[in-house]
């Protein structure tokens, strides 16, 4: 996936799918925290659409993750203390 300077993002979409089963919540809850359609959501979901930052900054918070795990850049979960 490319951001806006060109630069390709690896992102570890199958995580999204994972934490969210592991929480007993179904594509349309989720959609409906993002205030999204669970059509848009499967797509960040399947790899389809690149998530907003924004929305995953919800799902963080959400879950209390690091946005790091959600991606795959760490097996660590704890998000970081807050500013």
């Amino acid at each position: 996936m490319c951001n806006n300077f060109g630069m390709v993002i690896n992102v570890d979409i199958t995580r999204l799918k994972e934490i969210r089963e592991d929480r007993d919540y179904k594509q349309k809850d989720i959609a409906k925290l993002l205030h999204t359609t669970q059509q848009q959501y499967s797509k960040y979901e399947l790899g389809i659409r690149v998530i907003p930052i924004e929305q995953l900054e919800k799902l963080a918070d959400f879950y209390n993750l690091s946005i790091d795990y959600m991606i795959g850049r760490t097996n660590e979960r704890k998000p970081y203390p807050k500013k």
